[in-house]
């Protein structure tokens, strides 16, 4: 395929049968980044709040396995609603929906399946985090058009990226409490900055096409915002452990991920898409290293 894109049909994908292929794109289960993105907050929360070893261990087979699903299933409602806007950018032609590799009916059908297993991993965990799990629906199924009515689509997706850590707290937990709030805004800032980062691949066609973003509105001057969010970030992470009666140690750890995130600030080009890309998924690293200074203050 020529040009920049996001498709990509290299390792494991190339193996399933040509039928499968299609809603492997689809779900993008060929690209994994963004599974791990939703999963990170909720390891933290379970890392801070599980009462042992084998529950926390459980909670975060299931959670992995629901972030795998839920990140599908997020990109199916996103693909059906943008399949037309998609067909007009570079980077998303190919995607199967704008592309006309599955059709819409399929894609629905397909969603629902998603969705039964993800109802499976749901009736396993305690009732508050079952209720917060339906009530993700409502972010999920709207992000697709914040981007169509607000120029902050990225604080959006933080909003449903973030649900993660309430969800994972409560599990763990049996209940809600103040680091769970304070994990769910730190997650909020972080996803508003490293998807700011994301949005500059599709600066330009965006602006053609008249979708708005945080990467249109600040420009050149992402690097302001990001030293905004990603400090907010820090700051609220601090609050969370001081809640959580954290000890030294994490506090401590946290000078990792801070470090790699003024690196992002530091060796960003939002005219260089590869980069832009590169550093989004360099936050895989920055959320493990918060996992490992959660678990390091226990």
């Amino acid at each position: 395929m020529d040009g920049f894109t996001d498709i990509r049909r290299q390792g494991w994908v190339q193996r399933l049968p040509d039928r499968a292929q299609p809603y492997a794109l689809l779900a993008r289960f060929d690209r994994p980044i963004g599974a791990w993105l939703l999963f990170l907050p909720g390891l933290w929360s379970i890392a801070m709040a599980a009462r042992g070893f084998w529950q926390g261990a459980w909670l975060v087979l299931l959670f992995a396995v629901g972030a795998v699903v839920t990140r599908g299933a997020g990109c199916v409602v996103n693909d059906l609603w943008d399949r037309k806007m998609d067909a007009q950018v570079e980077r998303t032609r190919g995607r199967p929906l704008a592309s006309g590799a599955v059709r819409p009916l399929q894609a629905l059908v397909f969603l629902a399946g998603l969705c039964v297993v993800g109802l499976l991993i749901l009736v396993q965990l305690d009732f508050a985090a079952r209720v917060l799990g339906v009530i993700s629906l409502i972010p999920v199924t709207l992000y697709p058009l914040a981007k169509r009515v607000t120029w902050w689509p990225q604080l959006v997706l933080g909003v449903t990226f973030g649900w993660g850590a309430p969800m994972g707290f409560a599990a763990a937990a049996g209940h809600l409490g103040w680091p769970a709030l304070w994990l769910w805004l730190a997650a909020v800032l972080w996803i508003l900055g490293y998807d700011t980062i994301y949005a500059h691949q599709d600066r330009e066609d965006d602006a053609l096409i008249g979708v708005k973003s945080t990467a249109r509105l600040f420009e050149t001057r992402t690097r302001a915002l990001l030293a905004v969010s990603y400090g907010g970030f820090l700051v609220l992470l601090l609050a969370a452990f001081a809640s959580a009666g954290e000890r030294a140690p994490g506090y401590w750890f946290l000078l990792v991920p801070a470090a790699l995130l003024a690196w992002q600030i530091a060796a960003l080009d939002v005219n260089n898409q590869a980069r832009c890309l590169a550093l989004f998924k360099s936050n895989r690293w920055v959320g493990l290293a918060v996992g490992l200074a959660v678990l390091l203050g226990r």
